[in-house]
């Protein structure tokens, strides 16, 4: 299968109280990006995605089940407040506090995200939960680039997905899932935000 470099300005919503709520968005100025065949999105989401050429619209829902699943509350989890200290004990309150999506790595050098939930004395909670699970996604938007990938972009996509970087040739790689994953993806490059997500 033909990997093909595709660009895409959309928003995702989900549905809240019977509402429709804005989770995050991509511009035309600022697009998410990703390369289709290397699972750096939903399957749903590529599979929607790649059936439609540059200029087609699109408006689509991925289920709760096809996305990131239901919540579970054992994923979160109280820890404590000393890991996110310097040697001197001082606490990291710049990127330590609620609402604010981290990057953690496991014991084998693995990395996940977590969101930062209630700080206490001693303790800080962490939600590893997907920031969109137990919801189910709504796409709108319009397919802005689609086009084969280059080998070089295939190989800056794989390693940024490795954990080795941008690799992508752009000023920035954008942060992780915050949402926005996200939310830092504002600068779009890379799928920066929520990209590895979708």
């Amino acid at each position: 299968m033909e990997n093909k470099y595709i660009t895409v300005a959309y928003r995702l919503y989900a549905i809240a109280d019977g509402k429709k709520e804005l989770l995050e968005e991509a511009t035309v100025e600022h697009p998410f990006q990703f390369i289709s065949g290397i699972g750096y999105t939903l399957d749903k989401f590529e599979k929607e995605i790649t059936a439609l050429s540059k200029g087609d619209n699109f408006n689509f829902t991925i289920p709760c089940a096809e996305a990131y699943g239901e919540r579970n509350e054992d994923n979160v989890r109280q820890v404590s407040k000393k890991m996110f200290c310097d040697p001197d004990g001082n606490f990291d309150s710049e990127n330590i506090f609620p609402g604010n999506i981290i990057m953690l790595n496991d014991a084998e050098g693995h990395q996940f995200y977590a969101n930062v939930g209630e700080i206490t004395e001693d303790k800080v909670v962490l939600d590893l939960n997907h920031p969109h699970a137990g919801k189910d996604l709504i796409f709108e938007g319009t397919v802005t680039e689609m086009r084969p990938a280059t080998n070089k972009e295939i190989e800056g996509m794989v390693n940024m997905m490795s954990g080795e970087g941008c690799g992508c040739g752009c000023d920035s790689c954008g942060g992780g899932c915050g949402d926005h994953e996200h939310h830092h993806h504002d600068d779009g490059c890379c799928g920066g935000g929520c990209g590895h997500c979708h």
